[in-house]
């Protein structure tokens, strides 16, 4: 059976995660994950979420499983962002993907960050882990190209 929603929402338990991951970056210390950090679309305040890049066929793409969260807006807003691991930081162009182009990169996302499958399947983003679960959510997330700017 699968699965789809129209109004995909994260876990309540997500906000509370996602700061003390994005705390202990500013504090230096590495983690699997990186934090990226965009301006907000309408304050301008400098917003942190953090944020697995994968890499398929020599790019790196970052995908938001909520297509309509705050962090997808504002990176799609302002076509930039920094991405942090540790002390670490990259200054990088965030391009997102047209939906026709998604279901390939989305394809990828259960193989090379299997940590996040489970997030994707709590939301009902997604029916399953299979790849081709994966790509036919490519109408409800958003995926950003990374390209570096420095």
């Amino acid at each position: 059976m699968e699965r789809r929603t129209d109004r995909v929402m994260p876990p309540r338990y997500l906000a509370s995660v996602n700061k003390v991951i994005v705390g202990l970056h500013r504090l230096g210390v590495p983690l699997p994950m990186q934090a990226l950090t965009v301006p907000g679309r309408k304050s301008g305040v400098l917003r942190s979420t953090p944020v697995t890049p994968y890499e398929v066929d020599g790019r790196r793409y970052v995908v938001a499983g909520y297509a309509k969260s705050d962090w997808a807006k504002n990176a799609r807003a302002a076509g930039r962002g920094e991405l942090t691991r540790g002390r670490h930081r990259e200054r990088v162009r965030l391009v997102a993907l047209p939906v026709e182009e998604r279901g390939r990169i989305l394809r990828e996302f259960p193989a090379r960050v299997p940590r996040g499958v489970t997030m994707f399947l709590k939301a009902g983003t997604v029916a399953n882990a299979s790849p081709e679960a994966f790509a036919a959510a490519a109408d409800r997330c958003a995926v950003f190209r990374i390209e570096p700017l420095d």
